[in-house]
């Protein structure tokens, strides 16, 4: 059953969610989309009821900022992002569920890894196509010049269009990937993890998630011939989807066998 959820981040501003409810409260999958995206993402969507169908409930929230949720857009920080997901950890908590596992895409998956170095409350970890160094995706993979860079800084904001839509992005954005760093802090991520990256992504570089899977202790990459950042090709979405379900479903057959 699809309800509405809301809950809170630090700043007691409200986060907007759907939580697809099952009778079982022995497993729940958070999940956490991309930037400017929602929680209504397709593939979100799909996954969601694949997992129903198991009698697992995922939760899928808006992001700060995003779709349904309290904050401005202009104002996202990587930071801010982590925050939201340590409090949707807590809230389902608090709610009964026992077993949390947790999903990233892209903005939302370097927030996923930086919330899982953050916390114990996790038992395993889906990162799809994730972010892990926002510096070479940003201003060394050719996004934009030194000089749009200084203008952005110089501004204090740019325009960032969005699928025709155009919103403002501070560049408080940018100052707060210091304080975000997935290599540095992989090493104390130890729960399970599958990455799942597309070999010819433009947006975020495969050769990201390569190192990523390096430095994790624990971690799997399934790499997605032939795939972009959005998986358009003919059966990439299926295999993306396929890989996160099956590997979801083997992480909690071991979980009950022990």
């Amino acid at each position: 059953m699809d309800k509405p959820i809301n809950f809170k981040n630090s700043k007691g501003d409200n986060l907007v969610g759907i939580l697809n409810e099952t009778s079982n409260k022995d497993w729940i999958l958070i999940m956490c989309h991309g930037f400017t995206s929602s929680k209504n993402t397709t593939n979100f969507v799909k996954l969601a009821g694949m997992l129903n169908e198991k009698e697992i409930s995922p939760l899928r929230f808006d992001f700060w900022g995003h779709g349904e949720s309290d904050g401005n857009f202009s104002d996202i920080t990587i930071s801010e992002a982590v925050d939201d997901i340590l409090n949707a950890i807590k809230f389902v908590k608090e709610l009964g569920y026992k077993n949390v596992g947790l999903l990233g895409s892209s903005f939302g998956g370097i927030s996923s890894i930086m919330a899982s170095s953050k916390t114990t409350d996790l038992s395993f970890l889906c990162l799809k196509s994730p972010v892990s160094n926002y510096w070479e995706v940003v201003e060394e993979g050719g996004k934009h010049t030194p000089e749009e860079m200084n203008d952005w800084k110089s501004k204090g904001f740019r325009e960032y269009d969005s699928d025709g839509k155009i919103l403002k992005l501070k560049y408080s954005f940018v100052e707060d990937f210091d304080n975000n760093k997935p290599y540095e802090v992989a090493k104390n991520i130890k729960i399970p993890t599958l990455i799942v990256h597309g070999d010819i992504d433009t947006d975020v570089p495969y050769s990201q998630s390569q190192k990523l899977v390096s430095v994790l202790p624990n971690a799997t990459l399934v790499t997605v011939k032939g795939a972009d950042h959005r998986y358009t090709g003919d059966g990439q979405a299926e295999q993306m989807l396929s890989s996160f379900y099956n590997f979801i479903l083997e992480q909690i057959k071991l979980n009950e066998s022990n």
